[in-house]
């Protein structure tokens, strides 16, 4: 099938930028678990995401999909949180061709099942790299202030000169 599956994190980030338009246009449609649309609508009724997410899904361009190999589910569970651990069960058993996370825990377990992974960063490096946005540093910066998304300063300045622009 070889779909992108995301995790609440990476549609709450792109959301509070702004910039959740991206992920439709570099791959048309997301998958997304129960959990996922519980932790971003539901629970985030009044928080960055919530409505935009809600849209994109009203607009057929989010899906909801219940992951279903319970064993796999219960396993990932012991070590992640719902959310996580529906988004990486998706994406092995639908073979996704791309997963969106941007926790460290969640990202180290992908690893472990060979995932291709990406985050709020990852897309907003390939929105600079095709010039659907025209500075890397200012929605980084925005990332950092608007939707408080905490970003070690080595990398902030090594993904800034990763795409010609200076820190």
């Amino acid at each position: 099938m070889h779909e992108a599956i995301s995790n609440s994190s990476t549609l709450i980030h792109l959301a509070a930028i702004g910039r959740l338009d991206l992920l439709k246009k570099f791959h048309g449609k997301i998958i997304i678990s129960p959990a996922v649309w519980k932790e971003v609508v539901e629970e985030g009724r009044s928080r960055p995401g919530a409505q935009e997410v809600k849209k994109a899904r009203d607009n057929g361009w989010i899906d909801i999909v219940t992951p279903k190999d319970h064993r796999l589910l219960q396993l990932l569970r012991s070590q992640l949180n719902e959310g996580e651990a529906e988004a990486i069960a998706l994406a092995i058993e639908r073979k996704a061709r791309i997963l969106f996370l941007d926790e460290t825990e969640g990202r180290a377990v992908a690893d472990i099942y060979n995932l291709q992974k990406s985050g709020a960063i990852g897309v907003l490096i390939r929105a600079k790299l095709q010039g659907e946005i025209s500075s890397l540093k200012r929605e980084l910066t925005r990332l950092r202030n608007k939707a408080g998304f905490w970003i070690e300063e080595k990398l902030y300045q090594q993904v800034l000169r990763s795409v010609g622009e200076e820190p």
